[in-house]
């Protein structure tokens, strides 16, 4: 075991994948030799070579129909994209190529393809570097969709995405790169050095896709997020002293939803949190399948935490992202309806 920020996971994935199996390639805008924006990829391209890790130009779209052709061929491509918020160019070949091509040929061809990008703010990245674009994904059918809390299980989910033989996408909360941050943009924030899911094997382990973790048990209230929100959960429901359970997804599509169905099943009250705006965003689908699944058991409304029905405000970045005081306010609202 080794201790591991986020950015050392994701790296240490990549690294561990391409010593075991010469068919899996890095490419993507500046994670040649100088490692990536957020140097993710650094020393990959030393080690393997320029064949193996190189640069590409700065087209998206280009990036990922490069990729789907590689994956075509044989090869299993795991590529960058520099923010989440690139991704446009590129949605055309991720969903009407990529995501389709197993359905298109009957099973003859796959595209094992895994697209990594870094996603959400808190950065103060403005609107073009701080945007959650997921459910913009999980809306496709043939995608699959993971967001990691941690570095432990950022590697065991990007070593089992970049074996899957469809396309993923990986997005990292890059809130999270250096530390587990708890919305608390006052504070210190405490480095993953010092936080349990830091201890992270240096060799080759894979966590399952589409197996959600209950990080904190509880039976009053259910708290359902994922990324940097699974944080901002935990923060609340200790300052609040209630005794929720908060449940990290880790996989959006597919989703794990006997572990939600269960667990509000036994509190009977749920809580969504999720960074991205609020119409249409992944939380409608979580609200509306424990409505389903749940409906006889639930004692209070289900309740949705998000960000702003606007486009990321620089200047009020701490007012749009859903800090532990909102989802308190929203734990306390349940309980009390």
């Amino acid at each position: 075991m080794a201790r591991m920020t986020m950015i050392e996971a994701v790296r240490s994935a990549m690294d561990v994948s391409m010593g075991r199996d010469e068919n899996v390639v890095v490419f993507g805008e500046d994670v040649g030799y100088f490692g990536g924006v957020f140097r993710c990829t650094q020393g990959l391209q030393a080690k393997y070579g320029k064949t193996r890790c190189f640069d590409a130009p700065i087209s998206e779209s280009g990036i990922v129909g490069t990729a789907i052709g590689m994956a075509a061929y044989g090869l299993k491509p795991c590529v960058e994209i520099q923010f989440a918020d690139y991704m446009y160019p590129a949605y055309d070949q991720i969903t009407q190529e990529a995501a389709r091509i197993r359905y298109r040929s009957n099973g003859d061809f796959t595209c094992p393809i895994v697209l990594r990008m870094p996603t959400g703010g808190g950065i103060f990245g403005g609107q073009t570097h701080s945007q959650s674009p997921e459910a913009l994904f999980t809306h496709v059918c043939g995608l699959k969709v993971i967001v990691p809390s941690n570095p432990y299980d950022a590697k065991g989910l990007l070593i089992s995405a970049i074996e899957d033989p469809d396309p993923v996408m990986f997005l990292e909360p890059k809130r999270l790169y250096n530390g587990p941050f708890d919305g608390h943009h006052e504070r210190p924030v405490t480095p993953w050095s010092k936080h349990e899911l830091g201890d992270v094997p240096e060799g080759h382990y894979t966590i399952p896709i589409g197996k959600a973790e209950i990080r904190r048990k509880g039976s009053a209230v259910t708290v359902v997020a994922y990324g940097t929100m699974v944080h901002v959960a935990l923060a609340a429901a200790e300052e609040t002293g209630i005794d929720a359970e908060v449940i990290d997804l880790r996989s959006l599509l597919p989703l794990d939803l006997d572990t939600i169905v269960q667990s509000v099943t036994k509190t009977g009250r749920c809580v969504v949190v999720h960074e991205a705006t609020l119409t249409s965003g992944f939380g409608a689908e979580l609200v509306s399948l424990v409505q389903e699944h749940c409906f006889y058991h639930l004692e209070a409304p289900v309740v949705r935490v998000t960000g702003w029905d606007t486009p990321y405000p620089h200047a009020q970045e701490w007012d749009y992202f859903p800090g532990p005081a909102r989802v308190g306010r929203a734990l306390t609202e349940v309980m009390e309806a």
